[in-house]
């Protein structure tokens, strides 16, 4: 029997059963459209989040009455007696100001006097140890107070808090989808499996002649198979269609002014599009097997 004979049974099948074909057909679309842009959106926020963690550092801030001499001591504390350290750099108070004043002359122009401090900027050899640096830069004292290891140093800070913010952000980004995503998956594949039910139990007579005169499972099965993987081609071709449309309209032209968007981390759109088709190949083929596995006994 040629190839066309089970694509022809398939696509009268769903003619037959238009409302739950549509459903079925519509469920994949939505589960594809919150696929398509949960798989970019994770990317790019987990990327931004892991270059805010790559680009940590800890700054020492003076005290404003440190000299040339307490500056050169706090120095050397910071080579020899903290772990974990990648590079220190020294950023006086003038060149604070003049950085600063860079950034936004209005605001440091209406400034009588420099009100920064000369700072220690510490890259630490991985992120994950900026606390230790913290500690020991600031240990704790029995009151539970911090004391740091030079007189002269007013504090120590860094930007981990920012940081952890911005991973517990993605995590809750990536569960949330997550869940909405497997909710949409199984009732994707419920609603594949009823139509397919539906379809098997409007042509039991007939699949019951085809038994009774020979035809094998696999001849019959082939059809209803064939129409659940349609159903999920026809939502997902669908779903990409509509992606493809709000990425020309709405992300392309927004690219070059969020650095978020155009984030290099995210997954290009054709091969987006071939994942989905594959995964909707999948979950379709799972739903009629479900339900040919449940209900082809008569």
């Amino acid at each position: 029997m040629r190839p066309t004979f089970f694509i022809k049974e398939a696509f009268r099948s769903i003619s037959r059963n238009a409302i739950p074909s549509f459903a079925a057909m519509a469920s994949v679309l939505v589960t594809v459209l919150v696929i398509g842009v949960f798989i970019p959106v994770v990317q790019a926020t987990t990327g931004a989040a892991n270059d805010v963690r790559e680009r940590l550092i800890v700054n020492v801030y003076l005290k404003k009455s440190a000299k040339q001499a307490d500056v050169e001591r706090v120095n050397q504390l910071l080579q020899s007696r903290v772990d974990h350290v990648d590079k220190v750099k020294f950023i006086s108070k003038d060149e604070a100001y003049a950085e600063q004043k860079k950034l936004n002359p209005e605001a440091y122009e209406l400034l009588g006097s420099n009100p920064l401090p000369d700072t220690f900027r510490i890259t630490p050899d991985d992120p994950d140890n900026i606390q230790k640096i913290l500690d020991q830069i600031q240990p704790r004292g029995v009151a539970g107070g911090v004391l740091p290891i030079d007189s002269s140093i007013d504090e120590a800070v860094s930007g981990k808090k920012e940081k952890d913010k911005i991973l517990k952000i993605t995590s809750f980004v990536k569960i949330a989808m997550g869940l909405l995503t497997t909710l949409l998956v199984i009732a994707s594949i419920l609603l594949i499996s009823n139509t397919i039910r539906l379809s098997l139990f409007a042509r039991r007579r007939e699949v019951e002649v085809m038994q009774l005169v020979g035809a094998t499972d696999s001849f019959i099965r082939w059809p209803f198979v064939l129409e659940g993987i349609a159903l999920g081609a026809l939502g997902v071709l669908g779903a990409i269609a509509l992606l493809g449309v709000a990425k020309i309209a709405l992300i392309d032209p927004l690219a070059s002014d969020f650095a978020l968007i155009s984030a290099p981390q995210t997954i290009g759109f054709a091969a987006l599009a071939v994942l989905l088709l594959g995964a909707s190949v999948l979950v379709s083929g799972l739903g009629s097997s479900l339900s040919l596995r449940r209900f082809l006994r008569v």
